[in-house]
């Protein structure tokens, strides 16, 4: 699978983040990073434990990493969890609605970048 299609299938921004991040290589060099970030774990074992604060800090890093690399889809949906849990220290059915829809972009993203060709 080429970058673009990898970006196509998990809803991503790739004229975004080529702008950004000038060449292909680059992109796919941090798109192949995110597969080791810690972000996501942390977020679910937070929720998983009911930290609030720490699920707050874990989305909202998984936000920005997100917004940086083009991963739209993922980023819309770590982001409505962010505000969400934002000055909230307790997590109710709304977060773990969210939640789950981090989960589903996350895997959808991590599935899209796992499919790149080698290179």
């Amino acid at each position: 699978m080429t970058l673009r299609e990898c970006y196509e299938m998990m809803c991503g921004d790739y004229e975004g983040v080529t702008g950004r991040l000038v060449s292909e290589s680059l992109v796919r060099k941090f798109a192949l990073k995110f597969l080791n970030d810690p972000s996501f774990g942390q977020l679910q074992a937070a929720i998983e434990s009911g930290d609030g604060a720490e699920a707050f800090r874990a989305s909202h890093t998984l936000k920005g990493i997100c917004l940086n690399l083009g991963f739209t889809a993922l980023f819309d949906a770590s982001s409505d969890l962010t505000e969400k849990l934002r000055g909230n220290n307790t997590l109710d059915d709304e977060s773990k609605s969210l939640f789950a829809r981090v989960h589903e972009e996350y895997d959808r993203t991590i599935q899209a970048i796992e499919k790149l060709d080698p290179q």
